[in-house]
């Protein structure tokens, strides 16, 4: 049994968790389940029109942050230039997460995320948190997040176990040079943070700016195919 089904360790007032689901549960078990994080000020639906564009294998979930923004719209934790920003509320969400997944998880044959922003920012999280539970990880338009930003605690960097990444896990990395969203810094860290930690495929995609292009989720579906799926089949 894992830490996080023996003990709670997000907020007593963040909600049931709520996720949108590809095919009904009767025809779940035994698929490879592929996790949908949104972004900042989305929710869970808005990632759902990438289904189609992804390998008809997978059952595909899209979860809802837990923090609310606006009626329809929802954060995993606050912007990290906002004053009311901590490590601990990415601790949190992460948590949030990994206590959802422990409970489904049994009935498929692997696990892989998908985040487009602020839900790249935690693709990344849970897999540095949990670096043995994921098949693959897929980042559009977003970034690793630094542990020293904002941990006022001073736990951040003991929160991410980095040093049991070897390189191995395959990551997609999309993104366009120009995106006007994540800032150089976020960028530059997480340059820095893929080497040796993951099994990197970085493609740069002119013109999108901050948002998905179908050149991008064809390159994702082959990546999928060839990192997850060909290596289940033996």
């Amino acid at each position: 049994m894992t830490e996080a089904q023996t003990t709670q360790r997000y907020p007593e007032n963040y909600p049931e968790p709520h996720a949108l689901w590809s095919r009904p549960e009767g025809e779940r078990p035994g698929t490879p389940l592929m996790v949908l994080l949104h972004g900042y000020g989305a929710n869970e639906a808005d990632l759902m029109g990438l289904v189609p564009m992804l390998p008809e294998e997978f059952t595909v979930v899209s979860l809802r942050a837990p923090q609310t923004l606006a009626p329809g719209a929802y954060q995993w934790f606050p912007l990290m230039t906002s004053d009311d920003f901590d490590f601990a509320q990415v601790e949190a969400a992460s948590e949030y997460v990994l206590e959802w997944l422990d409970g489904i998880r049994g009935q498929h044959s692997s696990v892989t995320l998908l985040g487009f922003s602020m839900g790249m920012a935690m693709a990344t999280t849970l897999l540095r948190r949990r670096p043995g539970d994921f098949a693959a990880v897929v980042g559009l338009s977003g970034f690793a997040i630094d542990p020293a930003a904002g941990d006022s605690t001073g736990t951040g960097a003991r929160y991410f176990r980095d040093a049991e990444l070897d390189g191995t896990v395959p990551m997609f990395w999309g993104r366009d040079q120009a995106d006007p969203v994540i800032t150089p810094d976020k960028v530059a860290y997480t340059l820095d943070w893929v080497r040796g930690h993951v099994d990197l495929t970085k493609i740069a995609y002119e013109g999108i700016r901050h948002s998905i292009s179908a050149p991008e989720m064809a390159h994702v579906a082959e990546f999928l195919n060839l990192k997850v799926l060909a290596p289940a089949q033996g």
